[in-house]
């Protein structure tokens, strides 16, 4: 089988590399960075292409010749990325943490005929995948909480923060208005709103703020509480309010010495710098998930924690481990026809799924990230 992986950034090659170690697959890797690129290009099964992903015609051409596709752009570009994909008559597995509902592209899919799985990653994408399996098998589901936060493992000043894939898409989760479910409503909340402090073995005390982590989940599975919150090391909420309130996250432009100015791409361009892991530098993946139900008249509850740290051996971070290998595990359940429906599929829709829930559980932990699972 071919497959298209779209963005050689950390997560992408991650992918690439997994995708390509099992055998299965050959892989092509488009990106518009020779350096991403160059660090790919002496991978078995691996070749790589030169492109602008920003231009749905070289996105077109990259997926001509491919069976399956895996999206790993950058959030702004993700929607009309996965839209270039549908058109050339491609499924597409995807990471982007884009704006627009995915919905919206559910027509052409399933006019085409075409499998498209958005928010693939761990959160939005695996906690979905767990809720999904549990909702498919309880008579009601009552709550559900994810926590999730990728780390530095050593905490440096003045950030105590390292983003394993673009700054742009980390600044999102603070500007993009939080929204959860309470008693069956949804309530809209700036993100880093509701902050507290919440410990978790092996890592400490960090700190739980709203961010726009549930999507899809709104809608699709009905419970009256939902709730997703990020996690950093305490401190990093209030830096990030103080940037946001000073206009430094800003789309809006403003006028210096004549010259306009974005905010929000200087910020960016400042932050990849200081917030770009160095080499040898490890990283840490926390994340819990609960739900709670109700099952032939008894109530239960489900809970998952996980602790994944930095691959030394490989070099592989840890956020790009648990991303990536969520989405590649999805790209084999696809390949060997788990799941094929047509439309768009956000993650629950694959837990829902026979033997989906099983299979992405059992190849997440072949390649070492496990949850600790506990029953209620």
């Amino acid at each position: 089988m071919k497959i298209t992986v779209l963005g050689a950034g950390r997560v992408g090659a991650a992918m690439v590399r997994d995708l390509a170690a099992g055998g299965e697959f050959e892989v092509l890797v488009a990106d518009v960075s020779d350096r991403a690129l160059d660090a790919l290009g002496q991978v078995e099964r691996v070749t790589t292409r030169k492109a602008d992903l920003s231009d749905a015609a070289q996105v077109r051409a990259c997926v001509a010749d491919a069976d399956l596709v895996v999206g790993a752009v950058p959030g702004h570009m993700g929607f009309a990325t996965v839209k270039a994909v549908l058109e050339a008559g491609k499924p597409i597995v995807d990471i982007s943490f884009f704006e627009q509902d995915p919905f919206l592209l559910d027509k052409l899919a399933k006019s085409k005929g075409l499998t498209a799985i958005v928010d693939c990653g761990i959160a939005p994408g695996c906690g979905n995948i767990i809720l999904g399996y549990h909702a498919s098998l309880l008579d009601r589901v009552d709550r559900f909480l994810c926590l999730v936060g990728g780390l530095p493992t050593v905490r440096t000043w003045p950030y105590e923060y390292k983003a394993p894939f673009s700054p742009s898409d980390v600044i999102e989760e603070y500007t993009r208005p939080a929204r959860y479910v309470a008693h069956g409503q949804v309530v809209t909340l700036p993100a880093l709103s509701e902050p507290e402090l919440m410990d978790f073995p092996g890592v400490g005390t960090l700190e739980a703020f709203n961010t726009d982590g549930l999507r899809t989940l709104l809608h699709t599975v009905d419970a009256p509480f939902k709730k997703e919150k990020t996690l950093r090391y305490p401190g990093h909420i209030e830096l990030m309010r103080v940037m946001r309130e000073t206009g430094l996250f800003s789309k809006e432009p403003v006028e210096v010495r004549g010259a306009k100015v974005v905010p929000l791409e200087l910020t960016s361009k400042l932050l990849f710098q200081l917030w770009a892991f160095e080499e040898g530098e490890e990283d840490l993946t926390v994340m819990r998930v609960e739900v709670e139900g109700e099952k032939d008249g008894q109530r239960v509850s489900y809970g998952y924690d996980l602790l994944d740290r930095c691959d030394m051996a490989t070099g592989t971070l840890s956020m790009a481990r648990t991303t990536g290998y969520t989405c590649t595990s999805v790209v084999r359940a696809v390949a060997q026809g788990l799941y094929r429906a047509p439309g768009i599929s956000p993650p629950e829709y694959l837990g829902r799924a026979p033997g989906v829930y099983e299979f992405v559980m059992r190849e997440l932990a072949q390649r070492g990230v496990v949850f600790r699972e506990t029953v209620g």
